[in-house]
């Protein structure tokens, strides 16, 4: 976990690729079962880190899913994708369709950086 306050979290999730997602401190399983402000802080936190994404990493596309029927736990993944990595265009479920052969910028730094941007 990288991020918290009251009604949100913000983990890595291990990957090739720029992943985090962001859940609810609260055990909902969906997300009109959420407060406004619970929305409107999983929203800010979503528009902060595409826009951190974008400006840090360059990716061809963000992707945003919500699905949780592994984890039935409300939670938005947020996704840096490139022409390179392994699984583009398909979603990082699908099918590989290549090794990868991406040259990033450091995640560390990244998460540093939104972190900052998070806690404003």
């Amino acid at each position: 976990m990288i991020y918290e306050n009251s009604l949100i979290k913000v983990e890595i999730e291990k990957s090739e690729i720029p992943w985090l997602k962001i859940f609810t401190q609260k055990d909902l399983k969906e997300f009109s079962e959420c407060n406004q402000e619970t929305k409107m802080e999983i929203l800010r936190a979503l528009d902060i880190i595409e826009k951190k994404m974008i400006k840090y990493f360059n990716p061809e596309k963000i992707n945003i899913a919500s699905f949780g029927n592994y984890v039935p736990h409300v939670h938005f993944h947020v996704m840096a994708r490139f022409k390179e990595d392994s699984y583009f265009p398909e979603p990082m479920w699908g099918k590989i369709q290549r090794e990868a052969k991406l040259v990033l910028p450091s995640f560390e730094e990244f998460y540093k950086e939104l972190v900052k941007e998070l806690e404003n």
